[in-house]
């Protein structure tokens, strides 16, 4: 093999890896994550991220309230569009509309029957272990506090 032919198989293969590590390295969202428990939010809560529609994800939250568990399911594109939260298997009037900004950011505006009540902004670390979510939220519509709060997930 030339010099020239190892060169170009080199660079070949360098393309072929930058190409299959970029959609793994924009699926390191994709398991189970378990939010820290903090004053504001004492709660136990799990969310489960798995790849669906056309790539996009289905983030199934399980939040235990007392001697209950609430489950809550919306499946997005990550393009901005809003997504509606079904709360045990049923419309809640809340709806979620995010976008994927990089494979390490998502921007998320939260809306209760129209009406705008929350924003967030997630961060995924740089090894795909912990996931910061700051909230600011307008109003109780949907959640709690008012204010601006930060979320911790680590993942399972």
């Amino acid at each position: 093999m030339t010099t020239v032919t190892a060169k170009r198989l080199a660079r070949g293969i360098a393309i072929l890896a930058i190409m299959w590590a970029a959609p793994l390295y924009a699926q390191l969202e994709v398991g189970t994550w378990v939010r820290t428990p903090t004053k504001a939010t004492p709660d136990s809560m799990t969310m489960k991220i798995e790849v669906c529609c056309g790539g996009g994800r289905r983030l199934t939250y399980s939040l235990a309230a007392g001697n209950q568990t609430i489950l809550m399911l919306l499946e997005t594109k990550l393009d901005g569009n809003e997504a509606a939260v079904m709360v045990d298997g049923k419309p809640s009037g809340e709806t979620m509309a995010i976008k994927r900004v990089d494979a390490h950011h998502a921007h998320t505006i939260l809306r209760m029957n129209g009406n705008e009540f929350a924003t967030s902004d997630a961060t995924l670390s740089a090894d795909g272990k912990t996931l910061s979510v700051i909230n600011d939220c307008a109003s109780t519509a949907g959640c709690m506090p008012v204010g601006k709060s930060t979320e911790t997930w680590v993942k399972q």
